[in-house]
Formats: structure tokens, C-alpha cells, sequence
């Protein structure tokens, strides 16, 4: 078993604190996006979208997407339950999830895509894509910030894929100065809170 990984990506950094809750090690293999190397023909043999990061099992299987290999691992360990432990618990994580990824990630990747420089030279650069998305983001914040006061995980009262995928989203989106306002008090404690947890030095 062999995790393909780039260290400075927050998906890949997803996994690595997914592993780390679980108490699980697994072998890494970088692979640098910035030379490219996702983009050629050994490496698309086994993710043709050439996302990372990228699980190969022993049989030669390889598992792309950072949920789903998650979601792969829970099942082999599933204690602690970090996609719920019930119909409804799973359902509320799942939920929560879905909305970090398609709102919060996506416009950070957006104004990452369309408005840094590390990004120019492999991405056809639409920089009208970038204050809206940094908005888009900010609004997130300030939801998140508002569901924090009622409970101190994402999803409930115990951490979850919601929180890890929050946290990878919010440390990365400092590369592109998107940073949360002093005043969301419930988010800067969930935040330190999850910084201070071990998993987050994955």
C-alpha cells in the first residue's frame, strides 16, 4: 500500500490528519504538481484526472479522491468514527461535508486558480473569478462561525471528516490572504482547538 501525497495541497493534507486520528501509517510517495509530475503518463496510468492524492493498494488498485479514500480506511478502522456513528450522525456529517467541499474549498480553489501567481503558468487565469469567490468564502466563514456556538464540531459533538476537511480549507486559504475576521469567536476557538490537536502536524 503506497499514499501518492504533495505536502503543501490540502487534500493530501486531509488524508494525512484522516490517518493520524485513526492512528494508521501508511508509506508516502511525493509527487510535485508544481513540476508537473501528476501530468505525466506513469502517473495518469493510475489517476487519469491526475488529481492527488492517490491511494495504490497491493493488488494494484488505485483509489483517487481524498473522501473516498477516507471513506476506505473507515471502514477497515472504523473506530474512532470519524464519518458518524449513525443514520443520523452520517447523514449530518455527509451534509456538512458536501458544503465545505462545493462552497468553501471551491472558492478558495477558485481564487487560488484564477488569482495566484504560482498558479498562472498552468492555469488559464480569469481574474474576475477572484472577488467573488473570496466573498463566497468569507460568507461560509461567517456560517460556520454562527453553527459553532451551538456545538464544538462541525457536524456535533465529536470530530469528524467536516472538521478536517474545514481545517485543511482554511490553513490553505491563507496562501491566497483569505483569512477569517477576528470578530467569528466561535471559529477561531474551534480552530485553535483543532490546531492543537496532534493530526494537524500530519
Amino acid at each position: 500500500m503506497l499514499l501518492y501525497d504533495f505536502k503543501q495541497a490540502p487534500n493530501p493534507r486531509r488524508v494525512r490528519i484522516f490517518l493520524a486520528e485513526k492512528g494508521i501509517s501508511v508509506p508516502l510517495e511525493q509527487v510535485d504538481i508544481f513540476a508537473r509530475s501528476n501530468r505525466q503518463a506513469p502517473f495518469l496510468a493510475k489517476n487519469p484526472l491526475g488529481g492527488i492524492p492517490v491511494l495504490e493498494l497491493d493488488d494494484g488498485t488505485c483509489i483517487a479522491e481524498s473522501v473516498a479514500i477516507c471513506r476506505y480506511f473507515e471502514v477497515l478502522h472504523p473506530e474512532p468514527a470519524l464519518f458518524g456513528r449513525d443514520a443520523r450522525e452520517q447523514a449530518l456529517v455527509e451534509m456538512w461535508n458536501r458544503r465545505i467541499e462545493l462552497v468553501l474549498l471551491n472558492a478558495i480553489g477558485m481564487v487560488w486558480g484564477h488569482g495566484s501567481p504560482l498558479t498562472a503558468k498552468v492555469v488559464q487565469q480569469i481574474p474576475e473569478n477572484v472577488e467573488p469567490n473570496r466573498k463566497r468564502a468569507a460568507i461560509f466563514l461567517e456560517l460556520l462561525d454562527r453553527e459553532l456556538a451551538t456545538r464544538p464540531f462541525i457536524a456535533g459533538l465529536r470530530i469528524s471528516i467536516a472538521d478536517i476537511s474545514a481545517l485543511c480549507a482554511i490553513d490553505f486559504a491563507t496562501m491566497v490572504q483569505i483569512v477569517p475576521e477576528p470578530a467569528l469567536r466561535n471559529l477561531a476557538g474551534w480552530h485553535a482547538a483543532m490546531s492543537s490537536r496532534p493530526s494537524a502536524q500530519a
